[in-house]
């Protein structure tokens, strides 16, 4: 403590003699977040934290006050090009309609903007810090995919009822089975064992099995009203409990308990000691990130019908749909989770999964219960016997992987074989 007191002592001094300008909200986050991994760090070697902590950074460029490199000067042409050209490719779908060799430019555009919100999430990530970084990210893709089950409520009424619960249902499986399995598997063949905050990770988890209980689980239980249905008292009050907790869960992350969220620094991991981007680039980088989630969305609803007549054609349930749309929708999430894990940040991969599901309910479920009760639309939100079964193993599961806070290959195996149960089961129910 006496050498972090010392050290931003000497800051002020140099602040105030003129050295250096005085450093934005992000930088000082920044740096608060050296000195707890460099903290962090030393406690797991058995050396002083103090020492530790007492250590000199060394002072770098200032992005917002010196000429920019060359690396900032330089964006690849793609990160720009990319969403472009696939919001023109949706654009076009839309006017002319979409056949076979259009339905594949669509596919290509879609991987594509995916890749690319990626990145420019990760440009952002890094200007703001964890868990900043990720829940801009998980906000987004949520904030789109709710816009998206709202517009297809809105038209097509009766037989959209069950719409909100297959998309949340198949949210939280696929995050939870598919995306942590994903992570903890490609994490423990590249780095063998991954440490993770087990404080922040089970808060989240207990968040969120409260929140699927009272959505999906309550309705096909009680009696009031019939067929897996709320009464517009019992909408109003899981809906304001949903938003409750998860504005609850926010507070804590980047506020009350950050620490808990924040991944401790590996020196192997490049991005660590590379400058962070300037605020021109990361303002135009978070447009970007928005502009590619939205023609994500977009080619996932244009390519639905495609989906559906394939479903059709394979005699497949219409449950399936649900699941491949949901899937395309949480493309870019999951491939930045796994990108960290591969990097040996499981940390950020954790934030990502567990706040994208969490967000999924609390964002969702509000908006959905608003428009069902102001426009009487039918909403059904009870799931069958099979899928409660299916939802209480893998928070079971999962409740067992977060318990300890370290993970390796068999975690993840698990993760993975109760992703392919639900996706067998949801194929020959």
């Amino acid at each position: 403590m006496a050498g972090l007191l010392l050290s931003l002592a000497h800051s002020r001094t140099s602040i105030l003699a003129g050295n250096k300008p005085a450093l934005s909200w992000a930088a000082r986050a920044r740096s608060r977040d050296r000195l707890y991994s460099r903290r962090l760090q030393a406690e797991a070697s058995g050396c002083d934290p103090q020492a530790a902590t007492a250590m000199s950074i060394p002072t770098k460029r200032s992005p917002d006050t010196d000429p920019p490199s060359d690396q900032e000067r330089n964006w690849p042409w793609w990160t720009w090009l990319v969403p472009l050209l696939a919001l023109g490719t949706l654009l076009i779908a839309l006017v002319t309609g979409v056949g076979l060799w259009l339905a594949l430019l669509c596919g290509a555009a879609l991987a594509g903007a995916v890749f690319a919100a990626v990145h420019h999430a990760e440009v952002v990530a890094h200007r703001v810090g964890e868990p900043f970084g990720t829940l801009v990210l998980a906000l987004a893709v949520t904030a789109i995919e709710s816009s998206l089950i709202l517009s297809m409520m809105m038209a097509d009424g009766q037989d959209m009822a069950m719409l909100a619960r297959d998309a949340l249902y198949a949210a939280v499986m696929i995050i939870c089975t598919g995306v942590v399995g994903l992570c903890l598997l490609v994490g423990g063949l590249a780095h063998r064992e991954q440490t993770f905050r087990v404080e922040g990770a089970s808060a989240g988890l207990a968040a969120l099995i409260v929140m699927s209980s009272l959505t999906l689980v309550l309705p096909a239980l009680t009696t009031t009203t019939p067929g897996g249905t709320y009464s517009r008292s019992q909408l109003a009050f899981v809906a304001v409990s949903s938003a409750a907790l998860w504005g609850i869960f926010v507070f804590v992350q980047t506020i009350r308990h950050r620490d808990y969220f924040i991944p401790v620094a590996n020196s192997s991991d490049p991005e660590v000691h590379a400058e962070p981007p300037t605020k021109r680039k990361a303002w135009a980088s978070f447009g970007l990130l928005l502009l590619s989630l939205v023609t994500v969305v977009g080619l996932a609803k244009v390519l639905s019908p495609t989906i559906e007549q394939a479903v059709d054609a394979a005699n497949a349930p219409r449950a399936v749909v649900g699941i491949v749309i949901a899937a395309l929708v949480l493309l870019p999430e999951t491939w930045a989770a796994v990108r960290a894990a591969r990097a040996n940040r499981l940390q950020t991969s954790m934030n990502l999964a567990i706040g994208s599901a969490l967000a999924s309910i609390g964002l969702t479920v509000p908006l959905v219960v608003l428009a069902s009760i102001l426009f009487g639309l039918p909403l059904v939100l009870g799931l069958s016997a099979k899928e409660m079964v299916l939802l209480a193993v893998t928070f079971l599961v999962s409740a067992v992987t977060l318990g300890t806070g370290r993970t390796y290959v068999m975690q993840g195996a698990v993760h993975l074989v109760l992703f392919a149960a639900y996706l067998f089961l949801a194929l020959v129910p």
